[in-house]
């Protein structure tokens, strides 16, 4: 059920973005228990200058690599999971990608699970 939107600077290789889409899976399968097939992505470059951030926010110091994980997903996790969700995609993104931790910005939108429709205009998970 998670929708997962990854931003990032224009430039990167089909590789890349394919392997970035790869671990934020990979993490939410491990981490939270997501079924593997539940996989929807949206990967979008931006142009410089499009993609605007603070390089020093909460002491954190962030390069051009700077890269914004946003996942929509039903509620329901907790805390814990979350955090065990965050350090699996920062480490995955580094062992995998060399991308610093610090460039891995990870918000969590959750929904309820009456706001979601997996096509043909029904809402699968409404009860």
């Amino acid at each position: 059920m998670p929708l997962v939107r990854i931003e990032l600077a224009a430039g990167k290789p089909a590789e890349y973005r394919k392997a970035l889409g790869d671990v934020v899976h990979e993490s939410l399968v491990s981490a939270i228990g997501i079924p593997r097939d539940d996989r929807f992505q949206v990967i979008t470059e931006h142009a410089q200058g499009d993609l605007i951030f603070d390089p020093t926010y909460l002491g954190i110091q962030r390069t051009q690599e700077f890269v914004v994980v946003q996942i929509t997903l039903s509620d329901g996790r907790s805390v814990d999971q979350k955090r065990a969700l965050y350090a699996a995609i920062a480490d995955g993104l580094h062992t995998r990608l060399q991308l610093r931790r610090e460039d891995v910005f990870i918000n969590l939108l959750e929904v309820r699970k009456e706001n979601w429709s997996f096509g043909n205009g029904a809402a699968q998970y409404a009860t």
